[in-house]
């Protein structure tokens, strides 16, 4: 008998509709690109399917980055899609960061024809290949009538265990070739496997009788953030935010004793460091997480980690127990457990924090040809909302924003822990389109921002009034700070300036605006908020001040 949707569909209903179909029925409601020859079918089914939204894109680059954020923020995968050769190799950056922020994406990439493939034809290149070691599958599909059930599959692969990007190579022949009346596989829910009330009562009880238990929370936590203050309530336990997931935990609570992120105040790191029971909940404990491979000391506390993929990064530690499970099952079933803590005093290890992430009272009076990135975040915490989604690049100017913003909402933090320049103007566009109604704001530096800024056109032509606020120092700072510490002088990292970035957004069609000053600042921000166009703000920052523990003089004079 024929199912409701194959009754309903056309005789003449192609790959690239049947694509369409799985992926509007499994819940994916924007694709982000720049369209090419070899997916035209595709983008014209999806631009005309009332349920999904087709994203035109200035780069790949921005498209994949815009895919990213939007899959971040709502849990739910999206598209990104790109044509063979140069195409792919742009949207590559993108996928690497999903890949490393366990983001779950599904990537179409277009291919030369089938009957010309392996003949080095125009922009070919071996994409499956290519994109394996930066994706949890990638494939090449070689039939059309196979096309909409790798596509669920895709689906399954990249919400499944640890999520991640999934890559589906598809010569440019396929998508138009007719599949008739074929159903449209459905898209299983993933497993989220519980821990289990042995497992629970053992951490339980080893969390009750520890005398400094502190919790690292990752990404796998971020859906289950109430749990989790329930479980650091529960067992009097101090909780550290990983590398860029600061909104996992509220930072104004009590038991929040900071983020494990670059360059992070030995006296922040001090109760890891003296801990006898750490808890590691949906973290892959990147490099930047454990301070270098050096947090939690296994020699002198029991680490044990609850991660829903056992192949996840950080096995290498010796683990007291490592255990199986979804993140937020587990937290809740830990929050319910028959065990409870004696008090903690977490005081002194929260006031170190506290102190590291206050704007200092000297920044204030600060004179230079540029504001003090201290300042800046100042502005912004007085004139942004709390709840604000902030999209972060990378660079220096970061270290200040992850120290002074204080994440007081859930999903309110949008950051590569692949640390990938570039990222937060179209990050903050695709977050913007993926959820209208929130606040969404862009902080980068003038670097980053140069590298895909003309994402602003995308979101004036989408309708997507983002904030951005770019710290203009005429540097590559992070690398400029290295060359200082390391060499002693400085190579390839003046960037020039000051450009009028402002004029460049109204170049744009957005909005624009420089300040010289946080008053100037928070007039700024003010009025970009209540606008219904994108606004940049070009804020004039000293590149003096390199990093919130040194100047660029300081480094470049100190003995080698």
């Amino acid at each position: 008998m024929a199912t409701a949707d194959q009754r309903t569909a056309p005789p003449d209903r192609t790959a690239a509709r049947a694509v369409v179909d799985v992926l509007a029925a499994a819940g994916v409601r924007r694709c982000y690109t720049v369209p090419g020859e070899s997916f035209l079918e595709l983008a014209d089914e999806i631009d005309r399917h009332p349920a999904l939204r087709l994203v035109s894109t200035r780069h790949e680059g921005g498209a994949g980055f815009m895919a990213e954020a939007d899959a971040k923020l709502t849990g739910v995968p999206a598209v990104a899609a790109a044509t063979r050769g140069p195409g792919a190799a742009n949207l590559a950056v993108a996928v690497h960061t999903a890949h490393q922020d366990s983001t779950p994406m599904v990537v179409f990439l277009g291919q030369a024809e089938t009957e010309r493939m392996g003949r080095e034809a125009f922009q070919e290149v071996d994409l499956t290949a290519f994109y394996a070691p930066i994706t949890k599958w990638s494939t090449t599909v070689h039939r059309a009538d196979r096309l909409a059930e790798v596509t669920a599959e895709a689906l399954r692969v990249a919400c499944s265990g640890r999520p991640g990007p999934v890559s589906v190579a598809v010569p440019g022949d396929l998508f138009g070739e007719p599949v008739g009346l074929s159903g449209t596989p459905r898209v299983a829910a993933p497993p989220r496997p519980p821990l289990g009330g042995a497992e629970r009562d053992r951490l339980a009880a080893w969390l009750t009788r520890a005398v400094r238990p502190v919790v690292i929370a990752g990404g796998g936590a971020r859906g289950a953030r109430e749990d989790l203050v329930r479980v650091a309530e529960r067992f009097g336990a101090g909780v550290y935010a990983s590398w860029r997931r600061q909104d996992v935990f509220p930072n104004d609570h009590p038991l929040y004793l900071g983020h494990l992120g670059l360059g992070a105040p030995p006296s922040t790191l001090a109760a890891l460091a003296e801990a006898d029971a750490v808890l590691v909940v949906g973290c892959r404990l990147s490099e930047t997480t454990t301070q270098g491979y050096r947090l939690p000391d296994t020699e002198r506390a029991r680490v044990a980690r609850i991660d829903i993929d056992p192949g996840r990064p950080g096995s290498h530690l010796d683990l007291w127990a490592s255990v199986v499970a979804d993140a937020g099952e587990a937290l809740r079933e830990l929050a319910g457990a028959p065990f409870q803590a004696p008090y903690r005093d977490w005081s002194a290890a929260r006031r170190a924090w506290v102190e590291s992430a206050t704007v200092p009272l000297e920044s204030q009076g600060h004179v230079g040809p540029g504001m003090h990135p201290w300042q800046v975040v100042a502005g912004m915490r007085e004139a942004l909302p709390e709840d604000a989604v902030v999209t972060n690049d990378a660079g220096n100017f970061a270290s200040f924003l992850h120290r002074g913003w204080w994440f007081r909402h859930p999903r309110t933090q949008l950051a590569p822990t692949s640390g990938a320049m570039g990222y937060a103007v179209p990050a903050a566009v695709g977050a913007k389109l993926a959820d209208p109604g929130r606040t969404v704001v862009a902080v980068a530096g003038d670097g980053g921002a140069l590298m895909t800024g003309q994402e602003l056109e995308t979101a004036v032509r989408e309708d997507a009034p983002v904030t951005v606020v770019v710290f203009q120092n005429g540097l590559y700072g992070t690398i400029a700070m290295h060359q200082a510490r390391e060499l002693g002088r400085l190579a390839g990292t003046r960037i020039g300036g000051p450009l009028d970035l402002a004029g460049y957004a109204r170049s744009l069609g957005a909005r624009g605006a420089t300040v010289h000053t946080r008053e100037e600042l928070v007039k700024a921000l003010g009025e970009a908020v209540a606008a219904d166009l994108p606004t940049l703000v070009d804020v004039r920052t000293d590149p003096e001040v390199i990093s919130p523990a040194a100047t660029l003089s300081e480094l470049l004079g100190a003995p080698r």
